[in-house]
């Protein structure tokens, strides 16, 4: 962490829009100039000199972004995230720039915050007002609570960020439709929504808290997970403590050295969760940060390894219907079922609209992309270990599945995909990639047919 304090945001609503303003003015003109000096060119000469000069201006724009943090940073992370299937990869690239970890706020800033949360409690805890971390709207620092030495963490939301949240997603947003490059739609319009929604989401603690809770008591019988116990005696609208647990990154090398058998055996807990979350529980993480997962390292000895599970914010309530949805697909990918899975689309206004050309392309990426969970017959060979087991890393399966949607008519048809599909695509991806850093060998079909 940086010897460097912040001690104030630029929460301010004018300050903000003045900020974005003179940015997105500059950006304009010099796009217009850019469109102007290439008139003579030749066509293909002409879309090569916008796209240049579009990503030149996307990363002009997203370096002055980053200079507001706040809620600005995060809706343009998000954007990046969920965004990549339908804006133009210059944009996203500029976008996925935006760096989460960022300067602190000083503790001499946040003391007074903290200790008007607390009121008389505040003297109860020891506050390390050095930060374990710091994030675009919070940040957060470990406590000693004097009574019982229990071990505490403080996740501080930054001030005004919860206010600015629906103006800096307007300025984002118009900031974005200067380039011309995004689509005006409905769909569009909807998509913008759900990220509003997530974003007022991810500052509401109470909401968090309750989530928090709910995954530590699906979980309590399980050895193979950790969640934090909440304290709700400290908790407040701005304000969320929790116990700390210990434990290391998922992309340490101290998990990435753990023997096969220990690394399979977490990544089988990973996927575990992710087919609870559909098939049990209907309450979805929908993001795949690695930051929202530690490992706490067990041995070689029969002591578990065991997977830390925090930061709840991001976590849905998917509606049943989607639910129903997201089941039948899996469940006619599972077997390969070209008609269960033409059943299961039917009556979402998202399939409805698909040419039989374009279904049946959807059809091939789905069941490409549950490959890892196939009959062993529909796999690869070279994908297989010796003993019949999947190996993620070695199958390369994101660059196939990119490969074909990008040849296929689902790409020339789609514009804005629904926001759910986005997020259950997004979770499928967070859960492959988890699988591929951590190198897993298992036979996935297994586990998901527990659930079917």
């Amino acid at each position: 962490m940086s010897d460097d304090r912040l001690t104030r945001l630029k929460t301010g609503a004018f300050e903000r829009r003045f900020s974005i303003a003179k940015a997105s003015l500059l950006a304009g003109t010099r796009m217009a100039a850019s469109a102007a000096g290439s008139m003579f060119a030749a066509p293909e000469n002409r879309a090569t000199a916008r796209r240049r000069a579009l990503a030149e201006q996307a990363d002009y724009l997203v370096s002055e972004l980053g200079k507001l943090k706040g809620s600005v940073v995060k809706i343009g992370q998000m954007m990046a995230l969920y965004g990549e299937h339908f804006l133009p990869e210059e944009i996203t690239a500029a976008l996925h720039k935006l760096n989460d970890s960022t300067t602190a706020l000083a503790w001499s800033t946040l003391e007074p915050l903290v200790r008007e949360q607390l009121g008389y409690r505040f003297d109860e805890l020891d506050i390390n007002p050095e930060p374990l971390g710091a994030a675009s709207l919070a940040q957060v620092h470990r406590a000693r609570r004097r009574s019982d030495g229990a071990e505490l963490v403080l996740k501080i939301q930054y001030p005004g960020v919860a206010d600015a949240i629906d103006s800096d997603l307007n300025l984002v947003t118009q900031m974005l439709r200067l380039t011309r490059a995004v689509p005006q739609t409905r769909d569009f319009d909807e998509w913008l929504d759900e990220v509003r929604t997530m974003m007022h989401r991810e500052v509401n603690y109470p909401l968090e808290a309750e989530t928090t809770r709910h995954f530590r008591d699906y979980l309590k019988d399980d050895p193979r997970y950790v969640v934090p116990l909440i304290y709700p005696e400290y908790c407040t609208d701005t304000l969320l403590v929790m116990s700390y647990e210990r434990g290391v990154p998922v992309n340490s090398q101290a998990v990435l050295q753990l023997s096969q058998e220990r690394r399979n055996a977490i990544s089988l807990a990973a996927l575990d969760i992710c087919c609870r979350e559909v098939f049990l529980w209907g309450q979805i993480q929908t993001d795949p940060n690695f930051g929202n997962y530690l490992v706490r390292l067990g041995d070689d000895h029969g002591k578990q390894d065991q997977i830390i599970l925090l930061d709840f914010g991001a976590v849905r309530d998917f509606p049943e219907d989607l639910l129903k949805l997201a089941r039948g697909m899996t469940r006619a990918s599972f077997h390969a079922d070209r008609s269960a899975m033409l059943e299961a689309m039917k009556g979402f206004r998202f399939f409805d609209g698909l040419s039989a050309t374009t279904r049946e392309s959807f059809i091939d990426l789905a069941f490409l992309a549950f490959e890892p969970f196939a009959d062993s017959a529909r796999v690869p060979p070279e994908v297989l270990n010796a003993d019949g087991d999947y190996c993620w890393a070695r199958s390369r399966l994101h660059v196939r599945a990119t490969t074909l949607a990008t040849r296929s008519a689902v790409s020339k048809q789609f514009t804005v995909p629904p926001k759910e599909f986005m997020f259950l695509s997004r979770k499928l991806m967070g859960a492959y990639t988890f699988m591929t850093v951590m190198d897993a060998q298992i036979r996935a079909r297994d586990l998901l047919a527990k659930y079917l």
